[in-house]
């Protein structure tokens, strides 16, 4: 491979990794051809692009983006590493390693990156599936801002139709 292929590689790399804000590198060693085409069947059916890439290009690729990425270095981006990107959904991988892993315990997560935030080991796995999306904590937000707001006003609607009630049985008793 000449250096303007593995330069090419790199930048390839580099670009997916700033278009992407999260990422997953998985080790599949040990797996059978089988087994590796199974999980890139699983991976080609949500939606997930799945790349065996060697560790220098991940490590130099990740030297380019903003982010420090100095953690992966010693133990993520040692042995076989795969990594995994999903164009909308940072939780797809995560449920797809925990689902083929029920099956296979061979396929590892060794890190992941979301929104620049470093999560590194397969004990991770559990939280990452259930980390919420920023739309989603934007909404859990946004609810409970609106809630006070709500109370307030069915407060005030509830006492304007107390109000309301009062004097009408007040003109009530004067007509009478």
């Amino acid at each position: 491979m000449t250096r303007e292929e593995k330069g090419a590689i790199i930048d390839e790399l580099a670009l997916k990794f700033q278009s992407s804000p999260f990422f997953y590198i998985t080790e599949a060693s040990g797996m059978s051809v089988a087994e590796v085409n199974e999980l890139r069947r699983k991976c080609y059916e949500k939606g997930i692009e799945y790349k065996v890439v060697k560790n220098t290009f991940i490590k130099k690729a990740l030297e380019t983006l903003e982010a420090d990425f100095t953690p992966f270095n010693d133990t993520v981006l040692a042995g076989q590493s795969a990594v995994m990107f999903h164009a909308e959904n940072q939780k797809a991988p995560a449920q797809l390693i925990k689902e083929f892993r029920k099956t296979n315990d061979k396929l590892k997560l060794k890190g992941a990156s979301i929104d620049s935030s470093l999560f590194i080991g397969a004990d991770q796995l559990d939280t990452l599936i259930s980390l919420k999306s920023r739309q989603e904590l934007i909404g859990d937000i946004i609810g409970l801002l609106q809630s006070p707001a709500k109370n307030v006003l069915s407060g005030l609607q509830s006492a304007g139709g107390k109000l309301a009630g009062i004097l009408k049985t007040l003109s009530e008793r004067e007509e009478a």
